[in-house]
């Protein structure tokens, strides 16, 4: 190859792909995965796996869907769970995801009421001192409790 045919040739940049995206067909898939074309239809047709479909109803893997096959492969192979046992695992771990997006979101609406109660705490505090007005005695001296006027005491009536 001459050296102007090496300078042409163009290396193409990386493309970055969602996760979630489906690219790969079921060949690519299986390999990656390491496992036979075969079992990923039979876990597809299990409920374990749903990859997305072309126009032509082509199965298209994303990354994502790989790296459920190889945890699917990790718990029959290593931790010698059956399929059954891998879709409650999956099932279980499906809700505690979502449990853990339900804490996040009471968590938050906690902080937000905690913010709200503090605030709702401070208006009331100015209301309350707009209202109480500060005694402010002309002397200290002490007045003994027989010279001293009850505002209760009732008046006595004394014809004139």
């Amino acid at each position: 190859m001459s050296e102007e045919a090496r300078t042409r040739r163009v290396r193409p940049e990386r493309i970055d792909v969602a996760l979630d995206r489906g690219v790969f067909m079921i060949s690519v898939a299986a390999e990656l995965a390491e496992m036979h074309p075969q079992t990923l239809r039979m876990y597809e047709a299990r409920g374990l796996i749903e990859p997305s479909r072309s126009p032509k109803g082509t199965r298209l893997y994303s990354q994502d869907d790989v790296e459920r096959l190889r945890r699917i492969q990790q718990m029959t192979a290593e931790l010698g769970l059956n399929l059954a046992g891998v879709e409650r695992v999956l099932a279980l771990e499906a809700e505690l995801d979502e449990a853990h997006v339900r804490l996040s979101e009471l968590e938050q609406a906690a902080d937000r009421a905690q913010i709200e109660m503090a605030q709702e705490l401070e208006r009331l505090r100015r209301s309350f001192r707009a209202e109480i007005v500060p005694y402010a005695a002309g002397s200290t001296a002490m007045v003994r409790s027989v010279d001293a006027k009850s505002p209760f005491a009732r008046r006595k009536y004394r014809p004139t």
